[in-house]
């Protein structure tokens, strides 16, 4: 199994945000960090933070950095690009129907997704007001990793 640890150019990346050697960085430098490093407008990186402060406190923790890394990874730019291009009416949440055909060209592995895949993986992914925003959509796109990981293993 490949280890979960973080690169160490992606550790430097969040020590440069750090203060006072701790490996905990506040609401406010998290977002500067989020926009900086991953080229991501005010709402995105906010939007980001409150998906992976997973215990709410208003403090982006080494471990909950981690997350987000292992979950997005490098390809943050291009999931925020994806969400974007399917974010058809530009309000900064996918509603059903935008994120429902932005999946539907999605490839998946050798295949695309059937129609109730992406019901099963909208249902999932929807926030109160059945809403989809960036950290959400992050959170789908690695449940779908995960998905075509353990399909491909089976064929």
């Amino acid at each position: 199994m490949a280890s979960r640890k973080l690169p160490k150019e992606v550790q430097r990346m969040f020590d440069q945000y750090v203060h006072n050697n701790v490996r905990r960085l506040k609401r406010d430098d998290a977002l500067v960090m989020f926009e900086k490093e991953f080229e991501m407008t005010p709402e995105q990186a906010a939007q980001i933070f409150d998906s992976f402060d997973k215990d709410r406190n208003g403090i982006m923790s080494i471990w909950e950095f981690e997350q987000f890394y292992h979950c997005v990874g490098n390809g943050a730019h291009a999931m925020v690009e994806s969400f974007q291009k399917m974010d058809t009416d530009n309000s900064g949440k996918l509603d059903m129907d935008e994120a429902r055909e932005g999946l539907k060209k999605i490839n998946f592995g050798e295949r695309q997704l059937t129609d109730k895949e992406i019901e099963f993986f909208l249902k999932n992914s929807l926030d109160e007001n059945n809403l989809i925003d960036l950290g959400h959509f992050a959170n789908l796109l690695f449940r779908l990793k995960v998905y075509e990981k353990k399909t491909s293993a089976k064929n």
